[in-house]
């Protein structure tokens, strides 16, 4: 199993859990010529649903691992506030456009430079608008970064403006993926 689908196994199983369950130990053990080692060193405890024997390629695996923890990661750094109003929309309008970026992207590399790549775990709280970066292992750079904004144009309310930023134009551009209006009132920081 790739490398990066283990971390990424074990990052949605904690998650999911909130800690209530031990990691599976195939998931925590490196193979090194023989040698088991274990690099999980957080006393985290994780749930043991996993998406068992996924017998594809690694673009397939990792079009599958990375939709769903788009989501994941979406409705963490919204919170239950702000999820409540906007699930419906977010998932019928936006999440479909984000999965068309994550697959346009996967076409962009071969099966050996699937391996290396990763999403970043944990959405940014507050004010900031990181949701999600998908990055590659081997070189440490961000790939893609997926964000979204609170805008407020006069007289119209608020709106949280999803986009994305890409490695092609040093991350300078927004490319748009949809806004969803919140109200007139102010809405809450991230993840409260």
């Amino acid at each position: 199993m790739p490398k990066w689908l283990k971390k990424s196994l074990v990052i949605l199983i904690t998650t999911l859990t909130f800690g209530t369950v031990a990691p599976p130990a195939y998931l925590l053990a490196e193979n090194n010529d023989g040698k088991q080692t274990t690099n999980f060193t957080d006393n985290s405890i994780i749930e043991t649903t996993i998406i068992e024997n996924i017998e594809k390629d690694s673009k397939e695996e990792f079009l599958q691992l990375a939709t769903f923890m788009a989501k994941e990661q979406s409705f963490e750094k919204f919170g239950p506030k702000i999820a409540l109003v906007i699930e419906d929309e977010f998932t019928e309008v936006i999440l479909p456009k984000m999965e068309e970026v994550i697959a346009s992207l996967a076409e962009q590399f071969d099966e050996t430079e699937m391996n290396y790549l990763a999403i970043s775990e944990k959405p940014t709280g507050g004010n900031s608008e990181k949701i999600f970066h998908i990055y590659s292992t081997e070189t440490g750079k961000d790939i893609v970064r997926f964000h979204v904004r609170k805008d407020r144009p006069p007289l119209e309310g608020y709106y949280f403006n999803f986009h994305y930023h890409t490695m092609h134009d040093n991350f300078q551009q927004h490319h748009m993926l949809g806004s969803i209006y919140w109200s007139k009132n102010t809405p809450p920081k991230w993840m409260n």
